[in-house]
């Protein structure tokens, strides 16, 4: 009776973890679909790095008289070559798309990789101004998006009361935009990975939990926009994960 489950049980498995390929593979169908419309430079730049990749490895081989043996490592690593250009072509429309949108930066953060804790719209006016607070390695991170001249003030006014409690931890402010002096949306991961890294793992914790009973200020904003083709950002932990 127990064999019999264990056999059951087995084959269900497999039935959902074939269900799950298909369905990334469908996801990934989709986003290459989507994206191979508005990016008439894709296919090109994919084929073009898949032969470059390839034809090293190929070439590699020929001068060791194993080229043959080395042709199929060279066909799935021009492949994987392939996919990396897909996934980074997508990031780039999606995040093009979402720059200058209200909630923008809170959407990037959202989709933020590694221990950081974010809070979203810990400030906020009625024009969709907002300041989101990010805790990590560095310290503490404002992060604003809207009008500079009324960000500027979110910023300062949210430093000030963030201050009285973190004492000497840092403080970092940015504004999220494309003007001078600012971070554009799909550099701000790499701009927040930069900064350096002042406080340890229990350290944030701590901080975390000083931080809790502040509480929000301001004006509610949206949760984050989802520009056309947004849902492109999950193929890329697809790919990764494949």
């Amino acid at each position: 009776m127990a064999g019999k489950q264990d056999k059951e049980a087995a084959k269900q498995a497999k039935k959902e973890k074939r269900a799950a390929s298909k369905a990334r593979r469908a996801q990934i169908f989709q986003a290459f679909s989507m994206q191979r419309k508005e990016d008439k430079a894709l296919i090109p730049w994919m084929l073009g790095w898949f032969l470059i990749v390839a034809g090293a490895v190929f070439g590699l081989g020929w001068l060791m008289g194993i080229q043959w043996w080395l042709l199929p490592i060279g066909i799935m690593l021009g492949l994987l070559a392939a996919m990396i250009v897909f996934g980074r072509r997508v990031q780039k429309t999606v995040y093009t798309k979402a720059e200058g949108q209200p909630g923008a930066a809170a959407w990037a953060l959202d989709n933020l990789r590694g221990r950081w804790r974010v809070t979203q719209t810990v400030a906020a006016t009625t024009h969709l101004d907002a300041v989101h607070r990010v805790l990590g390695g560095p310290g503490v991170i404002l992060v604003g998006e809207g009008a500079p001249h009324r960000v500027k003030n979110l910023l300062a006014q949210e430093k000030k009361r963030i201050a009285r409690l973190v004492g000497d931890t840092p403080i970092y402010d940015v504004i999220v935009g494309t003007d001078e002096g600012q971070v554009p949306l799909r550099k701000l991961q790499s701009y927040l990975m930069k900064l350096p890294r002042n406080l340890r793992g229990r350290e944030v914790d701590a901080l975390e939990a000083k931080l809790a009973a502040l509480g929000n200020r301001g004006a509610a904003m949206p949760k984050g926009p989802m520009p056309q083709g947004a849902k492109m950002r999950n193929v890329q932990r697809t790919i990764r994960r494949r």
